[in-house]
């Protein structure tokens, strides 16, 4: 009896390995030799999936997207006060953990690596400006923010604030700590809020 394989299941195995091979050599290690060599595949049977090494980075790095957007609609369901809420779901964009220091470091590498090339992918384009303005208009919703709050500096500034933290918690990770992370942006948010 042939062995039935999981296409998709495959496909996140070899964008796992991809991220393996980038964590370990780098973009410019991250060959279609190398990912072959740690999925444990042939280049024929990689090509099979991907037919070409962009279309492999491009689905690694949405799969890394997709992970973090599953963690942050999953702790928007949680039944919590908003100022707690906003805090979860912001602490989920940020490394605080290895899994997810793993993951913006291959962000990071990605975003790198496609700059370039707006037509492959747009950094503009990642989602996270648009939850920074979900998170603001939701403590707007529950008029918990300060009177003379502007919506649009604010969102920059939550923007800023949290690629800042990210990037630093990436560098820095003994220094930026989880508990650090989180009282800063609770500090953020308390100052914007009534």
């Amino acid at each position: 009896m042939p062995k039935i394989i999981d296409h998709e299941k495959r496909k996140i195995q070899i964008a796992e390995a991809t991220w393996r091979v980038i964590l370990e050599r780098g973009m410019e290690g991250a060959t279609v030799r190398n990912i072959a060599k740690e999925a444990s595949l042939s280049t024929g049977a990689l090509r099979h999936y991907f037919s070409t090494q962009d279309d492999l980075l491009m689905f690694a790095m949405n799969l890394v997207k997709e992970n973090a957007k599953a963690r942050i609609e999953k702790m928007a369901q949680q039944d919590l006060p908003a100022k707690e809420l906003i805090l979860n779901i912001l602490l989920e964009m940020i490394p605080t953990n290895n899994e997810t220091l793993a993951e913006m470091e291959v962000w990071f590498a990605f975003t790198a690596h496609f700059m370039h090339n707006k037509s492959l992918f747009d950094a503009n384009h990642d989602g996270i400006l648009e939850g920074m303005y979900k998170l603001i208009n939701s403590l707007e919703h529950f008029q918990m923010l300060k009177n003379d709050i502007d919506i649009d500096i604010e969102v920059e500034k939550l923007y800023a604030l949290v690629d800042g933290l990210a990037l630093h918690a990436m560098l820095e990770p003994k220094r930026i700590d989880k508990e650090r992370i989180q009282r800063v942006l609770s500090s953020h948010i308390q100052s914007i809020c009534d």
